[in-house]
C-alpha cells in the first residue's frame, strides 16, 4: 500500500466514521472513534457491497459502502452493549 493509498484510507474512514457518527448519535464520537468506525466499516461496507455485487470503485463509492459498513458496526454495537 502506497502513502497516497494509505492518506485516501484514513480520510474516507474519517468522513464515513464522521458521518455515521452524525446519523447514528447525532453527533461524532471525536476524531479517534471516528477515523477507527470508518476504517472498520469500509472493511465491512466493502464485504456488503461486494456480496451484492457493487461496484465501489470511485472515492464517493467508497465513502458510500465506509459509511454503509459503519452504520452496521454501530448497530451491531449498540445490540451487544444492551
Amino acid at each position: 500500500m502506497s502513502i497516497s493509498s494509505l492518506i485516501i484510507l484514513l480520510i474516507v474512514g474519517l468522513v464515513a466514521g464522521w458521518l455515521a457518527g452524525v446519523i447514528w448519535k447525532g453527533s461524532g464520537y471525536g476524531l479517534v472513534w471516528d477515523l477507527v468506525i470508518g476504517i472498520i466499516g469500509s472493511f465491512v461496507g466493502g464485504f456488503i457491497f461486494g456480496l451484492l455485487g457493487i461496484s465501489t470503485h470511485s472515492i464517493i463509492g467508497s465513502i458510500i459502502a465506509a459509511l454503509v459498513g459503519a452504520l452496521v458496526l454501530l448497530y451491531i454495537i449498540s445490540k451487544l452493549k444492551k
